[in-house]
């Protein structure tokens, strides 16, 4: 079953419902979304394994620019940076619940090199993988009475920007603030 969303008014050119100027997307079929759920159940499975969008697409049986489209539009973002929130996530748990090397902890969850993981850990969580290790380390005994589920969806990544483009909304606000 389908349920109809209402349709927001043209904000661009007319005020008007319905617009010559911009296309209504169609909700996606629910075979469609289940394809999409197994490429993503097979990226939280596997996500120190590399995923480029031609494997993604091979595994829910679609076109490539298809996949991307799809994916973004029903889960709110692309398949990279999902798979970059999952690594995030997992070297967030592994560097709170173990005495593993960051070094290890950067290849195990997927990266090739230690320098992309430090930095993109950094962009991402706004703390490098040491400082965040000291801080649960400081905090764990006050996180023992709250669920696990509840602890790793408040330390979940929050990758709406791409990362890139936070460096450039600071870095422009920065400038803005020497002028």
């Amino acid at each position: 079953m389908v349920v109809a969303r209402p349709v927001p008014p043209c904000r661009i050119c007319c005020r008007q419902t319905i617009c010559r100027m911009r296309k209504i997307p169609e909700p996606q079929s629910p075979e469609l979304l289940r394809r999409l759920l197994r490429a993503k159940d097979r990226m939280d499975a596997a996500s120190h394994e590399d995923w480029p969008v031609q494997r993604l697409a091979g595994v829910s049986h679609v076109s490539e620019a298809h996949f991307a489209r799809a994916f973004k539009e029903a889960f709110g973002v692309p398949p990279h940076r999902y798979l970059l929130t999952r690594r995030i996530e997992r070297a967030v748990a592994l560097l709170r619940d173990s005495d593993t090397a960051i070094t290890d902890i950067a290849f195990q969850t997927g990266w090739r090199s230690l320098g992309t993981f430090g930095r993109i850990f950094r962009d991402i969580t706004g703390e490098t993988p040491s400082a965040v290790r000291l801080r649960a380390r400081a905090t764990a005994g006050d996180l023992r009475s709250v669920p696990a589920c509840i602890v790793s969806a408040a330390h979940r990544p929050d990758l709406k920007t791409a990362v890139l483009e936070k460096k450039r909304r600071s870095l422009a606000s920065d400038t803005k603030e020497a002028l």
